[in-house]
């Protein structure tokens, strides 16, 4: 049996791989951050007023998505519903800044268009 790769589906692979693999690690980074409740994790939560009951929660999402990431590199549709996933919390994280008035969102923000690349990227591949 041959197999017939499209050169564009090859490179958008590869550019999922490196996308959801850097953001794997960070949401891996973050998710170790949070369940250690690291001062800065827990400034930035108090300011956009979550409560520290939901820090594991959020912690455990974070972690989910980046081995959901990891794992949609040989699973298809695992990638994409880890990338909605993590799109969807990161929208959910800028959007708590907003409505706090935070305006220092630049990392929630990076973090949401990274992982709307991850997704459009696996769509693609």
């Amino acid at each position: 049996m041959v197999l017939h790769i499209r050169p564009l589906e090859y490179i958008m692979f590869i550019a999922y791989v490196a996308v959801a693999g850097l953001l794997a690690l960070v949401l891996a980074a973050s998710a170790t951050l949070t369940l250690r409740r690291n001062e800065t994790v827990l400034a930035n939560m108090r300011k956009v007023a979550v409560p520290d009951s939901l820090l594991p929660v959020l912690a455990a999402l974070k972690a989910a998505g980046a081995v959901g990431l990891v794992a949609g590199m040989w699973v298809a549709p695992l990638g994409v519903a880890a990338a909605a996933g993590v799109t969807l919390y990161f929208v959910g994280a800028v959007v708590s800044h907003l409505r706090v008035k935070d305006f220092d969102l630049a990392p929630a923000a990076v973090l949401t268009l990274l992982s709307a690349a991850a997704l459009a990227l696996r769509l693609t591949s």
